[in-house]
């Protein structure tokens, strides 16, 4: 709220009002204004002006000129700054790891090059998304598409909003090469750089690229969203960045690319479950193959935490800590699509109740991890270190409990509009 006021005498139900400062305090002509501006899209803007009179020889307030407007906020768009994120981020938090440890990265450069290097495919070796859809060159290309379009036509709303919100988080890779980039020790410093860690992160943008690539052209090829819309979501979501909260800190960068290259494991694999039991066996064939890509990262990135936990397992188990207590972000988490500001709650909604994304799965992949990483074995830590090293290892039945008693406690859930089914309406 801009500005609070006591409420006048008189009030309208849908008017909101304000009151001015006592009248003994008035000596001149004043002018007063008070205006609200809220967050939610279908809320409105109240502006008041209003312009006053203190008459002292009858101590009548007499109010000269009264301007009220009603905006819907879509009409003052432009009041919210343009590339600004539809929520605020966090307190940035910079350059935590301290200087020493990033010689820990560079003698890590020819481990990285044998262990690590190897979990990618070579260029020609890899499947490319014309692999998976209509030939445009072929004389049989329109009658595929229309083969394409009539098994989509199967598949209900709802599935399409999770697999377009899919979507739009691979598309907006150039954010998470940038996320990498930032973290100490480890990042591209030319563009082109020879090391092995510059080399991953380049090559790992390559391969990932063609995740994004690959659903949005089917989605297109599908007829069933609205594509205009979309591309309008994945403007937003790269334009708003991500929050992570690594601090430029590749002990957390690398445990929170490990917890989420399994997520998007995980969720891929789902999606190509549901297409699998809808009749569009295409389909689930492209979910299932990007989810193989998302399995062969994760067991990169959960290498490299290991290999951390074994030249300084004080220090990433701090770091593992850490992670968790701060919550582990999605990476689409800033997605909006010029409408909804609650846009990825409302997508991990339909996710959590088809199954594809879910509370379990959070804690599944966090006790995944610890037993990955033999957390639980950790041995000659520090106070803090244990302590750290206690909270991890009994964070996942906490989350499973908590989660049951959400769920005892949900409500019926709304049905909402999707920008991206052409405004159609699906229950959370």
């Amino acid at each position: 709220m801009a500005l609070k006021l006591s409420p006048l005498t008189f009030q309208h139900q849908k008017i909101p009002s304000f009151a001015l400062p006592p009248a003994s305090n008035l000596r001149s002509p004043r002018v007063f204004m008070a205006s609200t501006l809220s967050s939610s899209s279908n809320q409105l803007l109240c502006y008041v002006l209003f312009s006053v009179w203190f008459t002292h020889s009858n101590g009548i307030l007499r109010v000269l000129s009264f301007q009220f407007r009603l905006l819907n906020l879509r009409e003052v768009e432009n009041i919210k700054r343009p590339f600004s994120p539809p929520r605020e981020v966090h307190v940035q938090v910079t350059h935590s790891m301290p200087p020493q440890k990033i010689e820990i990265f560079k003698s890590m450069e020819g481990w990285a090059e044998k262990n690590i290097l190897v979990h990618l495919k070579p260029v020609e070796k890899c499947w490319q998304p014309q692999d998976f859809l209509p030939d445009p060159a072929s004389e049989g290309f329109f009658e595929q598409v229309k083969e394409l379009r009539e098994r989509s036509m199967e598949i209900p709303d709802e599935y399409f909003v999770v697999l377009v919100g899919d979507m739009i988080t691979e598309e907006a890779l150039p954010t998470y090469q940038t996320m990498l980039n930032t973290l100490d020790g480890v990042r591209d410093e030319t563009g082109a750089s020879p090391t092995s860690w510059a080399v991953w992160t380049r090559a790992w943008t390559a391969e990932e690229n063609r995740h994004g690539d690959l659903l949005n052209k089917y989605l297109y090829l599908s007829g069933r969203v609205d594509m205009r819309q979309i591309e309008k979501s994945i403007q937003y979501l790269i334009g708003s960045g991500m929050d992570p909260r690594t601090e430029n800190s590749p002990y957390l960068g690398f445990i929170y690319t490990s917890f989420q290259e399994r997520a998007t494991f995980i969720s891929h694999g789902n999606t190509a479950r549901h297409a699998k039991d809808y009749g569009d066996l295409k389909l689930a064939q492209i979910c299932g193959t990007i989810a193989a890509d998302e399995k062969r990262h994760e067991t990169a990135y959960t290498k490299i935490t290991e290999k951390l936990f074994e030249i300084d397992p004080d220090g990433t188990v701090l770091a593992f800590a850490d992670m968790m207590r701060k919550k582990i972000s999605m990476p689409a988490h800033l997605m909006y699509d010029g409408r909804d500001d609650n846009l990825f709650e409302h997508f991990s909604a339909i996710a959590q109740r088809l199954g594809v994304y879910t509370a379990k799965d959070y804690a599944d992949i966090l006790e995944f991890l610890v037993g990955r990483w033999n957390v639980e074995k950790l041995t000659g830590l520090s106070g803090e270190g244990r302590k750290a090293q206690d909270y991890v290892c009994g964070l996942a039945p906490r989350i499973r409990r908590l989660d049951e008693r959400a769920q005892g406690r949900a409500k019926q859930a709304p049905t909402i509009p999707f920008s991206w089914i052409f405004d159609r309406e699906v229950k959370l």
